[in-house]
């Protein structure tokens, strides 16, 4: 079978000018425009679609949600899918599926968006912060396991894809196998990426993708939560719909408490024309990526790390210097965005002083806040674009 992620792109898709290799400009000699750090795109066929469930009246659930569930559930090779209304509520409506209770702790990674942690503690669980990995900035499993050693309160791991790179998953499912536990994948930023061959989303019980205006796929806001158990999925359901029983009566039959985090049916919309083109977006970041590799090799800072078991999509395109302030007031000074994801740990927050680990040492979660930069990688770059951020970075370094 022809693998999508790699197979010649057909379906018109982005326009020729916003290819890896080609200008839309025509200038050899670079952009002068801005470089955004992101920018999305929908195209005619979504506004379409859109226009047609406004025609039809249906918006706020119904056969368009339930068509984009099963087909992104597909995509990633899972059972099921329950569609919710971001990928917050993604996290939330699984952590509550799976049967987390209130007082139990659950590992994940201080280095995320705050929603990883949020959504534990919206759940009623206690998040538990393990350090990172310092080159791929997903979860340690050594420090995983170093935390088990100490706690016998800990009844599920939530690694988090960052930037669009899989989380070590053989290793930290071999641990939630030893240990009894389960494990929910945010997968928010990692939509298409792989480890051993195969999409995340089926590495454990449950994985959360956001479809947030700049991650690799869209539908405004919206997110969803892919399965293999069907005890899951239904739960799931339920608890999206205000704990509506799932058995398809269509009954105001509330088996359990529930929020409304329902999607709606024009996000279904676009949802759907985006999933048909989020290979060909994929691959556009992969090649930017690719560019930004070789032509900046030879430079005094880190590029993104991928093992050889794991396909990353680049949500971000993620540097690291310590010279990495200076870096980005360089690029600003050339109209080139970018973004420091994240510039404060979570354990660090405001909002988690109270957190029993919040006052935890995790060296290399700190070292990575205080150094990360992003660069724009989405698919919407030209070539011009791609230059411009390389002569930008390259003019940095060499006139320092």
């Amino acid at each position: 079978m022809t693998d999508p992620d790699t197979a010649p792109e057909t379906d018109g898709g982005i326009d020729a000018g916003t290819s890896a290799e080609s200008g839309s400009d025509g200038d050899p000699g670079g952009n002068a425009t801005p470089v955004p750090i992101a920018d999305p795109e929908l195209s005619a066929d979504a506004r379409e679609r859109v226009a047609a469930i406004l025609e039809d009246g249906r918006l706020a659930d119904g056969p368009e949600v339930r068509a984009f569930e099963e087909e992104f559930a597909a995509y990633c090779g899972a059972n099921e899918g329950v569609a919710t209304s971001n990928g917050t509520t993604a996290l939330h409506a699984a952590l509550e599926a799976v049967g987390l209770d209130d007082g139990d702790a659950v590992i994940t990674s201080p280095f995320s968006f705050v929603a990883s942690a949020n959504a534990i503690r919206l759940a009623g669980g206690t998040p538990v912060f393990a350090d990172i990995d310092p080159e791929t900035y997903t979860l340690d499993p050594a420090d995983v396991r170093r935390i088990l050693e100490n706690r016998d309160d800990v009844v599920g791991l939530l690694p988090v894809h960052l930037y669009g790179l899989p989380a070590d998953m053989p290793a930290l499912c071999a641990i939630a196998d030893e240990h009894d536990l389960f494990v929910v994948e945010d997968a928010c930023q990692a939509h298409g990426a792989k480890v051993d061959g195969d999409r995340v989303g089926t590495c454990g019980d449950a994985a959360c993708f956001s479809f947030y205006p700049t991650k690799n796929m869209t539908t405004g806001e919206g997110g969803m939560v892919v399965t293999d158990r069907d005890d899951v999925a239904d739960r799931a359901a339920s608890f999206v719909n205000h704990g509506r029983d799932v058995s398809g009566t269509g009954s105001y039959d509330h088996v359990a408490l529930g929020h409304n985090f329902r999607m709606t049916s024009m996000a279904a919309a676009i949802g759907r024309v985006q999933l048909e083109r989020l290979p060909r977006f994929n691959r556009a970041r992969r090649e930017n990526a690719a560019f930004y590799d070789e032509q900046l090799a030879d430079l005094p800072l880190e590029t993104p790390t991928v093992p050889t078991d794991r396909r990353h999509v680049y949500h971000q395109y993620t540097v690291r210097t310590d010279d990495r302030d200076a870096l980005a007031a360089t690029l600003e000074e050339r109209d080139v965005g970018t973004g420091i994801y994240y510039e404060t740990p979570i354990h660090r927050q405001a909002a988690y002083e109270t957190v029993s680990t919040a006052a935890a040492r995790l060296v290399a979660a700190e070292q990575a806040a205080d150094e990360v930069l992003s660069l724009p990688v989405h698919q919407e770059l030209s070539a011009a674009d791609r230059r411009t951020v390389v002569e930008a970075v390259r003019d940095h370094f060499t006139t320092q």
